[in-house]
C-alpha cells in the first residue's frame, strides 16, 4: 500500500466525502472557513493510489492565520482532522499533513483529534460534587475509557507533537475546550430523555411548563434579540461578546447549503425574550452553542425549557449526540460549577476529549514558535 499524500480538494469534493462521514465537527466543514475571514481557509484531501487512479481516503479544513510581518503561517485543523486515528501507521497521515502545510508556508500545525479519552455519567458527576474529598473529574473512576486514545497521545508525544496548554493558544484565538457535555439520543425516546433528568431539572422544567413559558424556532430576524441576551451573559460572566455580525456571517454561511444547519431558539414569557441559543447540526451530532440568558424571569426556569426543546428536536431529527460544549472539570464551588451541575442535570456525561497539539514545522518553527511565545508573554 502506498502512502496516502495531502492535496487541497474543491469544496464540493469535500461535503460530497463529508456526507459518508456523519460524525464530522462543524468545524470542519467547508463552510466553517466564511466564518472566519481574518483565516484563509483550504479544503484538503488525503489520497491514495489505487488500482483505477488516485482514492479519496479523508478529507479536512485547515485554517491558515498569517503571522504578521512575515511570509509565515499558522494553520489549525479544529476538532480534526477526521482521519483514521486507529490506523497502524498514523504517522503517515500526520506527516502527509505536515508536508501539505509547510508548502502552505505554515511555521506551526495545530490540531484538535475528535477523539474522547473519557467519559463520566451524570450520577458519577453528581455523587462527585457531594464528596468534599473529590476536587476534580480526575479524581473520579470513570465510566468509559479509552485505551486507543490514551496510547495515541504517547504515539503523538513520540512523533515531536505537543499537548497544547488547556484555554491556551498562540494569541491567534484558537482553543477548543479539552472537557465537555453530551446527551446520547441514539436510540432514546423522549420519555427515556425525561427520566434520565436530575430531579432539580425536572423541577425546574415543570416550573417553566406550569408559568407558560413558550419555546420557538426563531429566524435571521431574531438575531438581534438573541444578541441582546448574549451581551448581557458575556456582561454577567465576564468574557468578551463576539459582536452582532459574527452571528449574521455564521448564520449565512452555515445555511448556504443547507438552510437548516443552524437554528436560533428562544424562550419567552409574556411577549419578552428571555433565554436563547442556536442550535447547529451537521450530520449525526447538533452542538448547543452560545445559550444566553438575561436577569429578568430567571426565577421561571426558561434556559431548562429552552434545552428540552431543543434537545427534542434534535432526537426527532435523528440526530444521535447532543453536544453541550464545554465545562469545567473543577468540582469544588466557583462560579462554572452550576454551568456543569445544569448540563449533567439534563442527562450529559462528562467527556474528556484526547485536546489539542501542535507542532513546528520547517527548519524555522521552533524558533517561530518561541518569538510568538515570547511576544504573547510580554501583553
Amino acid at each position: 500500500m502506498t502512502s496516502p499524500y495531502v492535496r487541497e480538494i474543491t469544496r464540493e469534493d469535500h461535503l460530497s466525502h463529508l456526507r459518508l462521514y456523519p460524525d464530522a465537527s462543524h468545524l470542519q466543514i467547508p463552510e466553517w472557513g466564511d466564518v472566519k475571514p481574518d483565516w484563509r481557509a483550504e479544503s484538503v484531501g488525503w489520497f491514495e493510489d489505487g488500482p483505477a487512479g488516485e482514492v479519496l481516503i479523508a478529507s479536512a479544513l485547515v485554517l491558515y492565520r498569517p503571522l504578521p510581518g512575515t511570509r509565515r503561517c499558522l494553520a489549525y485543523l479544529p476538532d480534526g482532522p477526521g482521519i483514521d486515528w486507529r490506523a497502524p501507521r498514523v504517522d503517515r497521515w500526520l506527516d502527509a499533513l505536515v508536508a501539505h502545510v509547510e508548502r502552505r508556508g505554515a511555521f506551526s500545525l495545530r490540531m484538535g483529534p475528535p477523539l474522547v479519552v473519557r467519559h463520566w455519567e451524570a450520577d458519577t458527576v453528581a455523587a462527585g460534587v457531594a464528596d468534599p474529598d473529590v476536587r476534580h473529574l480526575h479524581d473520579l473512576p470513570a465510566d468509559g475509557l479509552d485505551g486507543y486514545a490514551l496510547d495515541l497521545a504517547e504515539r503523538l508525544g513520540r512523533l515531536g507533537w505537543r499537548r497544547c496548554a488547556d484555554g491556551n493558544g498562540t494569541g491567534f484565538g484558537l482553543g477548543q475546550p479539552r472537557y465537555g457535555c453530551q446527551v446520547p439520543l441514539a436510540g432514546r425516546s423522549t420519555d427515556d430523555l425525561r427520566d434520565a433528568l436530575a430531579p432539580r431539572w425536572q423541577q425546574s422544567l415543570a416550573t417553566a411548563e406550569r408559568a407558560g413559558v413558550l419555546v420557538s424556532w426563531g429566524t435571521a430576524a431574531d438575531l438581534p434579540e438573541f444578541y441582546r441576551l448574549y451581551t448581557a451573559t458575556a456582561e454577567r460572566d465576564g468574557f468578551r461578546a463576539r459582536p452582532l455580525i459574527y452571528f449574521q456571517r455564521l448564520w449565512a454561511a452555515l445555511n448556504a447549503v443547507d438552510g437548516d444547519r443552524v437554528r436560533v431558539y428562544l424562550a419567552e414569557y409574556d411577549g419578552e425574550v428571555l433565554s436563547a441559543a442556536l442550535m447547529i447540526g451537521v450530520g449525526s451530532r447538533v452542538w448547543h452553542s452560545y445559550a444566553s440568558s438575561g436577569r429578568r424571569g430567571r426565577e421561571l426556569r426558561p434556559s431548562s425549557a429552552l434545552l428540552w426543546r431543543m434537545l427534542g428536536d434534535a432526537r426527532q431529527a435523528g440526530a444521535h449526540t447532543y453536544d453541550l460544549r464545554s465545562i469545567t472539570p473543577t468540582l469544588t464551588e466557583d462560579r462554572l460549577l452550576g454551568r456543569l451541575l445544569f448540563k449533567t442535570g439534563a442527562g450529559g456525561r462528562a467527556v474528556e476529549y484526547l485536546g489539542e497539539w501542535e507542532r513546528p514545522v520547517g527548519s524555522q518553527g521552533k524558533a517561530l514558535q518561541r518569538a510568538v511565545g515570547v511576544y504573547l508573554g510580554r501583553r
